[in-house]
């Protein structure tokens, strides 16, 4: 990309080519977040800490669990003191499931009609490109304020395992502010919806199935259990409202297990329910989870069967209000970039800014290459221009909060 008329000076050094090339050896790597695997993120952690290295980049590589690497660079802007922004993203990714039920390779990062196609691509490995080599044009354009961290997470997929480590180094304290570069479709999501995972545990009496008098069924009451979480959440909706860009809370069941298929005349003594939560900013999860514990109770006490309540997970709702400097700078740059100012959203589930919010307290925006809706899906796909774009946002979002805003054109000679 060369500069010109009213160009941003690491333009002119910003290599899209290879943040394109980089992507799809990321996808080609099967980094899926599976229980039991040895490694998920190593190969990919090899491959970013290879290329950070070539960079010349100071950085760090920490296992988090065996097989599961956070590697995180520093990059100073030689430009004396100043704030210090963090990029993060993740390099894991969710199974595939039946190749079969894909058109393309899912790890053949094929590129057709303008789109790389295959898992990961959109959920987040092109984002984790477009920071990689934001940041390195940013450096090569000349001096900044300040310093960059450029952080690749483990296990976002998963318990967040990767996050929570870094939330709880020295390092975390150091950060002012974090870009987590999720694909959320061009919007700058201020804010991401709350995750509880609960499970309810269901007890009743087995007994034959030809005399159901003599038992207490844990089948009947979960289906009863599923039913009555509807009332939750219409009950959650009125109290917290509905948030003008996270919506209002939903209360999902999402597993039902109780019986064995290979014994159809045995009423069991136990069952699961599974239910996930999604909570809105000003949501009071202690609140919530009681309300579904005592819904839940109430709903199997009709059949004579316990429920006993777990919190698998526990992922406030998070937000940064729409003027703070990171934002202003994320919007700065995006409106220097595409021409017009962005729509502000929020994030559908939960990211590894929750988690870097809520342990760590650090202000967290979420914006990045791919659709929003594209993720976990079969034929996942990104753009390819975005990846390129999305490059020259981070550089210039970057040298807007590490400034002040002060004019781009002072990056360099």
């Amino acid at each position: 990309m060369r500069s010109g008329p009213g160009t941003l000076p690491w333009e002119s050094v910003l290599d899209t080519e290879a943040a394109v090339a980089f992507t799809r050896e990321l996808v080609r790597l099967r980094t899926v977040n599976a229980a039991g695997a040895e490694a998920v993120e190593k190969p990919a952690a090899e491959l970013v800490s290879g290329l950070f290295s070539r960079f010349g980049w100071e950085h760090t590589v920490t296992e988090v669990a065996p097989g599961r690497p956070n590697v995180v660079a520093v990059v100073d802007g030689g430009g004396g003191a100043g704030p210090t922004l963090m990029f993060e993203g993740h390099t894991d990714v969710v199974t595939e499931g039946d190749p079969a039920d894909w058109s393309v390779d899912p790890y053949g990062a094929e590129i057709r009609d303008g789109r790389m196609w295959g898992r990961g691509t959109a959920d987040m490995k092109s984002g984790v490109a477009a920071m990689i080599y934001g940041v390195r044009a940013l450096q090569q354009a000349g001096p900044f304020p300040g310093r960059v961290v450029v952080g690749v997470m483990a296990d976002e997929e998963g318990m967040m395992l990767g996050a929570k480590a870094f939330a709880a180094s020295p390092q975390a304290s150091e950060v002012d502010g974090v870009v987590v570069c999720e694909p959320e479709g061009y919007e700058v999501c201020t804010s991401a919806r709350g995750g509880i995972r609960l499970r309810l545990d269901l007890t009743g009496v087995m007994a034959h199935g030809a005399m159901p008098q003599e038992g207490r069924s844990p089948v009947a009451a979960g289906a009863r259990v599923v039913e009555a979480l509807a009332a939750v959440q219409e009950w959650a909706t009125g109290r917290y409202g509905t948030h003008p860009h996270a919506g209002s809370v939903t209360v999902t069941p999402t597993v039902l297990l109780g019986g064995d298929p290979d014994q159809l005349n045995v009423i069991p003594a136990h069952g699961v329910v599974g239910v996930d939560v999604r909570t809105v900013p000003g949501t009071d999860h202690a609140e919530l989870i009681e309300r579904v514990r005592t819904t839940a109770r109430e709903a199997a006490a009709a059949f004579g069967v316990t429920v006993e309540l777990t919190v698998v997970d526990d992922r406030p709702a998070v937000e940064i209000p729409e003027d703070h400097p990171l934002v202003a700078g994320l919007v700065a740059a995006h409106t220097q970039v595409h021409g017009a100012a962005p729509a502000f959203g929020a994030v559908p589930g939960t990211t590894d800014g929750t988690i870097l919010t809520r342990d760590a307290g650090l202000p967290t925006v979420v914006y990045g290459p791919g659709g929003k809706w594209i993720a976990h899906q079969k034929d996942e796909y990104v753009e390819v221009r975005e990846i390129g774009e999305y490059a020259r946002v981070y550089a210039a979002a970057a040298w807007h909060f590490l400034t002040g805003g002060r004019q781009a054109g002072g990056a360099g000679a």
